[in-house]
């Protein structure tokens, strides 16, 4: 499983969880934690404290812990109303043509397919990051 945080020039993380591993609200919390080093680390000139946040309504998403957590971030989480899939990018404009793009792809292992997965998203054009988060504004 691979959770994938991106905006409208790239995807700035993707996680990987090990085989048999779930997401709960550490792991999460673990993974923004990440998500915020690697924003300071490759996105200096960014203002920290203005990210939007758009995650979907899974638990570990809004647990009072997740939020917790995150508060000293200062980043805005946007509203994602209930029952609408189509407003998360990553489902709909991400994850669907990557799957596309390795489909009928053979791995031998794990690293393999982190390593694929990783090689696919820094082929795509920094249109198709503007075009994904285009695409939410107008849903």
């Amino acid at each position: 499983m691979a959770t994938g945080l991106w905006d409208t020039r790239e995807v700035i993380l993707v996680d990987f969880l090990s085989r048999r591993e779930t997401v709960n609200s550490d792991s999460y919390i673990d993974t923004l934690k990440r998500l915020r080093a690697r924003i300071l680390r490759v996105r200096p000139d960014m203002d920290i404290e203005n990210v939007l946040l758009l995650h979907d309504n899974a638990r570990h998403n809004t647990s009072i812990r997740t939020r917790e957590a995150t508060a000293p971030f200062g980043w805005t989480t946007l509203p994602h109303p209930s029952y609408l899939p189509d407003l998360v990018p990553s489902d709909y404009h991400l994850f669907g043509p990557m799957k596309q793009g390795l489909r009928d792809k053979h791995f031998q292992n794990d690293e393999k397919v982190k390593n694929a997965v990783k090689t696919w998203q820094k082929e795509q054009p920094i249109q198709f990051y503007e075009t994904g988060i285009s695409a939410l504004v107008k849903r």
